[in-house]
């Protein structure tokens, strides 16, 4: 389950949402009619400032403004949150950095949905009969914009299972919630007038329609615990469809700490580095093999079950965003990585111009450019004396900092750089939710203070690569 959150941790349980079309785009529309006054009165109250105090009233009306969308999400959940989350991963190379703040404000944590809220939704779904067969705790074990969990266990057999219950009426909101964000981005001129953000848009609620069906999302984590059942490096749920439907999802409880968790962190330097390039292998199967990627790294959809002989699993979570690729792209994006991380620049420009990235007619200084922002990002897979590392990040045995680096910051710079000197389109719609993956994969890492040499374990699916 995505963008989970501990219970402990919230404020009192929701008695209700905003689940009717009228009352969600009241709120909404509430929040675009704000978002324009405040536009109108900064115009009047800035007209005689200098520059400095204009960026700095503007900074601050987009904070308040941030806010007053934050205050407002608790009742409404649903899909404006979780394409605020969506975007704000697109966001982070494609939208100014205000834009993205706001996106950002609209992941705001809330409580979850008392019992008496939940339950109607539990006994639509499954039979007097079905629920008479469990024992379920009332309080949330983790809750999310788009569902809760709760645990439950089997009476018969005394299995633990967790219960995944979808908000009432999440579903019915999307097209709303979307046409919300994407007016009050308008609204505060957040949005760049040369891109044409229909395909970002329609990319991401063709998500957010696929994560509230959980009968798909039921399959798509049979398909994932079929593909790893045999890997005992990884732990996949099982699911339980006598106990799940169109709005509920039952899975095995799989018990495992977050990465961040004070016992991971002090595992040895070598038991840390293991799990590494095992989440980083996953990841490469997905793309290299498979062509299925679980597109939420979200850190809430990952577990670490310590193993007192050190063969320690990673537990994954949440199918429910995983996404098949057609060919058609992802045989052109495999040798754009491989251009980009064997320094092949024939093979690179190649690809880049199949997937739409660059043009013949470009000039020179957008190629170089753009050049220059890719071979940055493969930075952790380059050879020692490849003439790219500069930086020196890459020791003589191939191993990475993936903690003590400035990548992240460098790679924001090179962005800005691009949108403010050149006229850029917009990006592949598949870049969404794969950029979004590979930014989990880094923090991932990143946690973990991993020092591996990710450029041996990549080379080994680069050579399958035509």
């Amino acid at each position: 389950m995505s963008d989970k959150k501990d219970d402990k941790k919230h404020p009192k349980n929701l008695e209700r949402i905003k689940s009717s079309m009228f009352s969600r785009s009241l709120s909404l529309a509430k929040l675009t009619v704000q978002a324009g006054a405040s536009i109108a009165q900064h115009g009047l109250t800035t007209a005689l400032k200098n520059k400095d105090a204009k960026q700095e009233q503007w900074k601050n009306l987009l904070k308040n403004q941030a806010l007053a969308i934050s205050s407002e999400l608790g009742e409404l959940k649903g899909s404006l949150m979780k394409a605020g989350q969506m975007l704000s991963m697109f966001g982070e190379h494609f939208l100014p950095p205000e834009a993205n703040e706001l996106l950002k404000s609209l992941q705001s944590n809330s409580a979850p949905f008392s019992w008496a809220a939940i339950e109607p939704t539990l006994k639509q779904t499954l039979s007097a009969e079905k629920l008479a067969l469990l024992e379920i705790e009332k309080e949330a074990l983790a809750s999310a914009s788009m569902g809760q969990v709760h645990r439950a266990r089997i009476k018969a057999t005394g299995e633990s299972i967790v219960l995944k219950i979808q908000y009432p009426r999440v579903d019915k909101a999307i097209d709303s919630d979307l046409r919300a964000i994407r007016t009050l981005l308008n609204t505060l001129k957040l949005l760049p007038k040369d891109l044409n953000f229909d395909a970002i848009f329609a990319e991401v609620r063709e998500m957010l329609v696929q994560e509230t069906d959980y009968e798909l999302e039921a399959r798509l984590t049979e398909e994932f615990y079929n593909r790893l059942k045999g890997d005992s490096r990884y732990v996949v749920p099982k699911v339980y469809r006598e106990f799940s439907g169109s709005k509920i999802l039952a899975t095995s409880f799989e018990n495992g700490l977050r990465s961040d968790d004070p016992l991971i962190q002090s595992l040895p330097q070598e038991r840390r580095n293991k799990i590494s390039l095992n989440f980083l292998d996953l990841y490469f199967k997905e793309i290299f093999e498979w062509g299925v990627v679980q597109t939420d790294p979200h850190s809430g959809n990952y577990r670490i079950r310590v193993n007192p002989q050190g063969h320690d699993q990673i537990i994954l979570f949440d199918f429910g965003a995983s996404k098949t690729y057609d060919p058609i792209f992802l045989t052109p994006y495999r040798r754009f990585i491989k251009g980009s991380a064997l320094n092949d620049r024939p093979q690179f420009f190649a690809a880049a111009t199949e997937l739409g990235f660059v043009r013949p007619e470009d000039n020179e200084e957008l190629k170089q450019v753009f050049e220059d922002f890719c071979f940055e990002l493969v930075e952790p897979f380059i050879a020692f004396d490849d003439p790219r590392n500069t930086n020196g990040l890459i020791d003589n045995d191939g191993t990475y900092d993936w903690k003590n680096t400035d990548l992240p910051q460098r790679i924001s710079k090179r962005v800005l750089q691009i949108i403010r000197k050149h006229s850029w389109r917009t990006p592949p719609k598949e870049m969404i939710f794969l950029d979004r993956k590979t930014g989990g994969v880094f923090i991932f890492l990143s946690v973990l203070r991993a020092k591996v040499k990710g450029r041996d374990l990549l080379l080994k699916y680069l050579e399958k690569v035509q």
